[in-house]
């Protein structure tokens, strides 16, 4: 394990990474300035883990069920009094971390912030389309814990306030459309086990209709015809991922007919 940075603010970098060695030595360096940096690493083929030991960070390699359950066991070895929680996608800039040294300073009664994120599609920022309002929460103090969902997983926060920062994370998702349709058949098959083992259920009815409701509300009622070429691409993977998700919940929900 890496030696803990004794004169940063009291702060762990939590990374979750899988296969991720084209972008964790760059999002460990962006939160070199935290008390100790943890990656939590799940099945990688790659060298992930090694890249993320030699930029500084301690390594865990828990067996995966879920991605907030990995990032709750590398919670749970944190000895700080406040969590970042970041993506290997994902950057921390200087000035997001000056803020959240000087949130810290007056938290008070404040439990969690709210991050924005900037994120990036194909090498360039998207603003519009619902995208240009994403503010998870992130960080957070270590009590916290994230939920069990397979997909949108999110921090439990049931006391005290949630505040927010100004500076954003950038996000440098999906540089290619290679990786959006690697992750389009995982995160369309979890969607459809969670919901289903949650009692839903859905009919043919929703694979014809809710696609294009997508489209429409992605690219015309959120702008995001606004981002060009890209705008209007994103539309149609997001209406296309919608599609997926529900057949693969209608082809649950039809198993047992007679």
């Amino acid at each position: 394990m890496s030696p803990p940075n004794r004169g940063s603010p009291d702060v762990t970098a939590v990374i979750a990474a899988h296969d991720e060695s084209a972008n964790i030595e760059a999002c460990v360096a962006s939160v070199e300035w935290a008390r100790e940096v943890i990656v939590v690493e799940n099945d990688s083929s790659d060298d992930t883990a090694d890249r993320a030991r030699a930029a500084g960070a301690s390594v865990i390699s828990p067996k995966f069920t879920t991605i907030g359950a990995a990032r709750n066991t590398a919670i749970s070895r944190v000895t700080t009094s406040w969590v970042l929680v970041l993506d290997a996608d994902e950057r921390c800039t200087p000035e997001l971390a000056g803020e959240i040294g000087r949130a810290l300073a007056a938290a008070a009664e404040t439990t969690a912030f709210r991050i924005p994120r900037r994120n990036y599609f194909l090498g360039k920022e998207i603003r519009h389309g619902g995208w240009g309002s994403d503010k998870p929460v992130r960080l957070f103090r270590r009590e916290l814990r994230y939920n069990d969902n397979l997909v949108h997983e999110h921090v439990n926060v049931t006391q005290g306030a949630v505040g927010e920062v100004k500076n954003s994370l950038l996000h440098y998702t999906y540089t290619s459309l290679d990786q959006y349709f690697e992750k389009f058949d995982r995160y369309s098959r979890w969607w459809a086990e969670q919901n289903f083992a949650r009692g839903r259920r859905t009919s043919a009815a929703a694979v014809f209709f809710k696609p294009p409701a997508r489209f429409a509300s992605m690219y015309l009622l959120k702008g995001g015809f606004r981002d060009g070429a890209r705008g209007l691409v994103l539309a149609c993977l997001a209406a296309a991922s919608v599609m997926a998700k529900y057949a693969r919940l209608w082809e649950r929900s039809i198993r047992n007919e007679s």
